[in-house]
């Protein structure tokens, strides 16, 4: 067997190219990330990456491009600068609506006292669209309503309701979200 999340893993199946990685899945990260610099710095040198060695395409609500929507915004004065963000929180929200309707599958993040609710509405979001959500949790410390979920009892209900699992290691929800996207798409 290849490495974790490889293409050549059982259950990493979809449309390939001549190198056996995966072609057009495309996996929506729906996480906290780039609200800081540490989120910021895993998403660059753990998620993504371990996403894309799987041969899986990221779809990040974080990139560059809304980034640069808020700093133009933020740079006006008032009152444009309010108006502005109005504007662009609806195209962020509207863009990653559609993000969610194209992917193949989503890797939630789950990390946290609790579940990010902008995470939480995508988990809802993508599971009412028929979209299977993997969450990973690495957080040691306890999030759940009670001891029988990691993480609050809706959120929980809804990644397993879309037919994915709840993660504690990035490479077993690379290799699940891979696999779940890799069917829908077959």
């Amino acid at each position: 067997p290849g490495a974790v999340g490889s293409a050549e893993q059982p259950g990493c199946r979809g449309p390939s190219d001549r190198l056996g990685r995966l072609v057009g899945i495309e996996v929506y990260v729906a996480s906290p990330l780039g609200f800081t610099a540490s989120g910021r710095l895993y998403w660059r040198d753990v998620v993504e990456p371990s996403l894309r060695a799987a041969g899986v395409d990221p779809l990040d609500p974080w990139d560059a491009e809304s980034a640069g929507w808020f700093a133009a915004a933020e740079s006006l004065g008032e009152p444009a600068r309010t108006g502005r963000l109005a504007e662009v929180n609806e195209l962020v929200g509207a863009r990653n609506a559609e993000l969610l309707d194209r992917c193949d599958g989503v890797l939630a993040v789950l990390d946290g006292v609790d579940v990010d609710s902008g995470t939480a509405a995508e988990i809802g979001y993508a599971t009412a669209r028929g979209r299977p959500v993997v969450g990973l949790r690495t957080d040691l410390r306890p999030g759940g309503d009670n001891s029988a979920t990691p993480v609050n009892l809706q959120v929980a209900y809804f990644i397993r309701a879309s037919g994915g699992s709840i993660c504690t290691d990035v490479g077993e929800a690379v290799r699940v979200v891979c696999e779940l996207a890799g069917r829908r798409r077959a």
